[in-house]
């Protein structure tokens, strides 16, 4: 990992470990679930906030009301929006993405759960994700939340990631397992 992806992985556990053991404290666990939603919802949503929270160019103050702003528009519980307040005046604020991830982790963690990162050419339906989710949970023994992506590139096929492990079913995988297969003959 390059240093500065370092540093801001660390910055991100740290407010991230702050932040799950305050929910934790206040029996808000599925308060804090519930606000990552919304928040990793309107980041998806929203190139200004994304703007916001990576660009140089805000002042604190500015950083701070929009945060603020957007904290209170959302409906975010204190201890989520004062944390975003304070990383925003201490111009942390490109950090959050990090944290909201590590939050996530630390949650699924602390409910017995993992979560599977799933890339499929198509959209899976409910039916596709339900029973893709039953066998992993039966292959692993816990809970599995299902983290789906589309990507075209793959073909046909499945690629999921649970922890260190990977599953690639994906035609793309075959098809250059099958060519390097033929350099490999001539």
């Amino acid at each position: 990992m390059s240093e500065p992806a370092s540093i801001s992985s660390g910055i991100a556990s740290r407010y991230a470990t702050a932040v799950f053991e305050l929910a934790s404290e206040g029996n808000a666990l599925d308060g804090l679930e519930a606000d990552l939603g919304t928040l990793e919802g309107a980041l998806n949503d929203s190139a200004d906030l994304r703007d916001l929270i990576n660009s140089p160019i805000y002042s604190r103050d500015d950083m701070q009301a929009g945060i603020g702003a957007v904290a209170a528009g959302l409906g975010l519980g204190d201890t989520l929006a004062n944390t975003l307040q304070l990383m925003a005046s201490k111009r942390r604020l490109f950090v959050v993405p990090a944290m909201l991830s590590t939050l996530r982790a630390k949650i699924a963690e602390h409910k017995g759960e993992v979560t599977a990162d799933v890339v499929s050419a198509k959209a899976l339906t409910k039916t596709q994700a339900d029973k893709l989710a039953k066998a992993l949970k039966a292959a692993i023994g816990k809970d599995v939340n299902l983290n789906a992506t589309v990507d075209e590139k793959i073909i046909g096929g499945l690629v999921v990631k649970v922890g260190s492990k990977m599953i690639d079913t994906s035609i793309r995988s075959k098809l250059n397992s099958l060519q390097n297969s033929m350099k490999e003959v001539g």
